[in-house]
């Protein structure tokens, strides 16, 4: 059976894309998840419109997050922890605290899009990504501070 896919999907396809699936696997999981339509004429024709509009949104989404991505890039985020002997935190710091620094200075950014990939435990600076929008990374200055 011919679908038309209305989202990527992984090891099928991507939007917009014809693929041929089992009749089962069309029937009772990417037509009722509205994932996917069948393939016919009128189909492909509202499926293409979906397409067009969906790449405005997406050229507009990433022309913000490069917008977004100047500003931030420039940031740098002070954290002040306690920490013990040999500049070792008794905690750690972690995507949540980074987002709560972002958002002291104004800048609200998910936490799920601080690409930490495992706390910070020393006291310093370090430089951690943000993925902003799937093509946009930037990469802001992170200080860990001892507290007084």
């Amino acid at each position: 059976m011919e679908v038309i896919l209305r989202e990527d999907i992984d090891n099928l396809g991507t939007r917009g894309q014809v693929v041929k699936v089992a009749p089962g696997y069309a029937r009772n999981f990417l037509l009722p998840k509205r994932l996917a339509v069948q393939a016919t004429e009128s189909n492909k024709k509202i499926v293409e419109q979906e397409h067009q509009a969906h790449l405005r949104k997406e050229a507009k989404a990433q022309g913000e997050a490069e917008d977004l991505g100047k500003l931030v890039s420039r940031v740098t985020v002070t954290i002040s922890q306690k920490a013990g002997e040999n500049d070792q935190l008794f905690g750690s710091v972690t995507s949540k605290d980074i987002a709560d620094g972002l958002a002291a200075q104004n800048y609200t950014i998910d936490r799920r899009k601080i690409q930490l990939d495992e706390p910070i435990k020393q006291l310093g600076e370090y430089k951690v990504p943000v993925r902003l929008h799937k093509d946009v990374t930037v990469e802001i200055t992170v200080v860990v501070a001892k507290e007084a």
